[in-house]
């Protein structure tokens, strides 16, 4: 499988999904906005992987290239290609199909349960993820399910957590990729939105829960393989 990854910001790479799409023999590529780049063609990859940053889906002004990667992510949905959006990217890829994006109730920054709803057993991720299980956030904005999609995922602070939609796309709007590294890559860019609030856990809880990875891994390992099926 040929995978393409849109990346927005230094310190949010794909964390564990690159060893382990390498290791699974798939050819990977990637665009990275912080630098000089151009994107691919939609004949180029099979499967779009859409990575989380700290701007929002509107933020055009600042950042203009998200112009041309909304137009490539609409073109990817509408000639059926597989997509992952995580965080930001699930954001991205939802607002494309018609949702709308909003600020979330409560910001959702540390490790916090989510709860699989019955309809995932409908999809492609069917006995890929516990009912219950701890993974890593870091968002403040949230989307609604697309027209279509099916609701795979809640959290006490976040209704919307996660959808897929035909089986060939879907949204996280937590990161099962993420490793120590990346954890605190985004602790040291970002810690100003570490406030205390009720669902925003402290620099030292975030840092220590280390036993986490292990089983957020191994359910993201069970997504690519069901991506790749």
């Amino acid at each position: 499988m040929r995978v393409h990854y849109l990346q927005h910001v230094p310190f949010e790479d794909l964390g564990m999904m690159s060893p382990a799409l390498i290791a699974g023999g798939h050819q990977l590529t990637g665009t990275q906005f912080f630098k000089p780049c151009t994107l691919p063609s939609v004949d180029d990859f099979d499967c779009l992987i859409v990575m989380g940053g700290p701007m929002g889906v509107n933020d055009e002004v600042a950042c203009p290239w998200l112009y041309e990667e909304k137009q490539l992510i609409e073109q990817s949905v509408r000639y059926n290609k597989k997509i992952l959006g995580i965080c930001l990217g699930a954001q991205l890829v939802a607002q494309v199909m018609g949702a709308d994006v909003y600020k979330n109730k409560y910001r959702e920054i540390g490790w916090f349960d989510i709860e699989v709803c019955e309809e995932i057993n409908d999809t492609i991720l069917a006995g890929v993820f516990p009912q219950q299980a701890g993974v890593f956030h870091w968002h403040g904005d949230t989307f609604d399910i697309p027209k279509g999609a099916v609701h795979i995922a809640k959290s006490e602070a976040c209704l919307n957590q996660g959808f897929v939609f035909e089986n060939h796309i879907i949204g996280f709007q937590f990161h099962l990729e993420s490793t120590q590294q990346t954890i605190e890559n985004l602790v040291l860019n970002c810690k100003d939105e570490i406030d205390g609030s009720k669902y925003v856990q402290s620099e030292t809880e975030i840092l220590s829960m280390k036993r986490n990875f292990s089983h957020s891994n191994n359910i993201m390992n069970g997504v690519l393989d069901s991506l790749a099926r």
